[in-house]
């Protein structure tokens, strides 16, 4: 009887401390942030990190959620692509996260999204990437190419008079599809063969000399030459300080930048990029009061006025708070009721506007052309008439203009031909 008695009590004891573990846990919402804290893209990812913690403190602090206080839970994927894959899977698992923000590269995106979609999650990507894709379960906040890239070309072609055109990226799936996308938009516009270079580097590349020396030797033809750059992470560091090396200013040939920010500007000697061209959906530097508000929240949580902002961190503001909005809405966290009730949520940007969710899962954004100043901040020097939406496949490739991306019923499909009205049946 006394065993007995033992052996009820013993399970009671566990019963009671299961049910305690199983509330602790209920009792916060769990959001992970996959970003590289180490590695290549260090450079870019940490601060995305900060950003996420700040706006979840600041989030916990006007109440939290649905009741609950957010929980941070952040993994460090360490620049290696394969391993984007096993920590998402691990976060929702493991962690029983409710939403990731994160990625950089489109490599590590690609890694993530079988995960993600497998596991049907909910995952907000906040940089520029090269468009071709849509997925259910993806949000894309960053720059579609014809938020950024095509844009940029434009305003080289018509401002500037560019007729030559060097295509710089490192070697990986964005600029390798943006470039394709850019030359047949180039060819397009009648710009021929020979006008256009095309160079890759590997993540991390340091030795610069050779490939700025063809770049130069191309720019001396005759014709206004300019480099439209997709080069990410840390080697943009020596691209830039080569060009500056061989006596490349902005007024010979200007580079336009799609992964250099102020954030990569804060670490090398401005003077040389003078006049050097980016082209984002945000600059710190935008007069706004919203953006103002944000500086000095970031300032204060980081504890330190001379770090800054930029493109990535404001999307992931709007993505983040788009995400809140949706579960509000959804008056839950589970995904299939958030991905339903995001389409069509609208929160503030960073410049003055608003940024929508569209039914292709992609927002609309400014597009703004900003020239490096030698403090390491952009002056606007072009910007569009309000937002543009973006595409998630692009009108200037032949396997792509004819499908369109609406995941709102009853269509809900990612790639919808629109003259075979068939859905293939796939996301990207």
């Amino acid at each position: 009887m006394k065993l007995k008695k033992l052996v009820s009590g013993i399970a009671l004891t566990l019963s009671a401390s299961m049910m305690t573990t199983t509330a602790l846990a209920e009792d916060t919402i769990k959001v992970g942030v996959l970003h590289s804290l180490s590695g290549t893209m260090a450079i870019s990812e940490t601060t995305l990190k900060d950003t996420m913690l700040m706006l979840i403190e600041e989030q916990n602090k006007k109440g939290g959620l649905l009741g609950k206080q957010l929980e941070a839970v952040v993994v460090d994927p360490a620049s290696n692509w394969p391993l984007f894959a096993e920590k998402a899977r691990e976060l929702i698992e493991k962690e029983k996260v409710d939403a990731i923000f994160g990625s950089w590269t489109s490599v590590s995106r690609k890694s993530v999204l079988p995960v993600i979609e497998e596991l049907d999650s909910v995952f907000f990507y906040p940089v520029q990437y090269e468009g071709e894709e849509s997925s259910k379960n993806v949000f894309y906040t960053g720059a579609a190419p014809n938020q950024q890239a095509v844009p940029a070309v434009d305003y080289l072609m018509n401002e500037l008079g560019v007729e030559r055109w060097v295509l710089a990226g490192t070697d990986y799936v964005y600029p390798r599809t943006t470039n394709k996308i850019l030359e047949a938009y180039l060819k397009a516009k009648g710009v021929a063969d020979e006008d256009i270079m095309i160079n890759y580097t590997p993540f991390g590349h340091s030795d610069w000399q050779s490939i700025v020396a063809d770049v130069k030797k191309f720019g001396a033809a005759g014709k206004k030459t300019a480099v439209v750059s997709t080069i990410n992470g840390d080697a943009n560091v020596p691209f830039y300080k080569e060009l500056g090396n061989q006596g490349i200013s902005s007024e010979d040939i200007p580079v336009v930048a799609f992964s250099v920010g102020e954030e990569e500007l804060s670490g090398i000697d401005t003077k040389p990029l003078v006049g050097h061209l980016a082209a984002w959906n945000y600059f710190m530097s935008v007069d706004a009061e919203a953006n103002d508000e944000f500086i000095e929240a970031w300032h204060k949580y980081i504890g330190n006025e001379d770090r800054v902002t930029n493109d990535p961190m404001e999307a992931h503001y709007i993505g983040f708070n788009m995400w809140v909005e949706a579960v509000k809405k959804a008056g839950t966290t589970d995904a299939p009721a958030v991905q339903d009730a995001i389409i069509g949520v609208a929160v503030p940007n960073l410049t003055g506007g608003l940024a929508t969710m569209a039914p292709n899962h992609h927002i609309t954004k400014p597009v703004l052309i900003g020239e490096i100043q030698d403090d390491g901040q952009f002056e606007v020097v072009w910007k569009t008439n309000g937002t543009v939406l973006g595409d998630a496949w692009s009108d200037f490739l032949p396997g792509s203009k004819d499908l369109i991306s609406d995941w709102r019923a009853p269509l809900a499909c990612g790639n919808y031909n629109v003259k075979t009205a068939k859905c293939s049946g796939q996301n990207f």
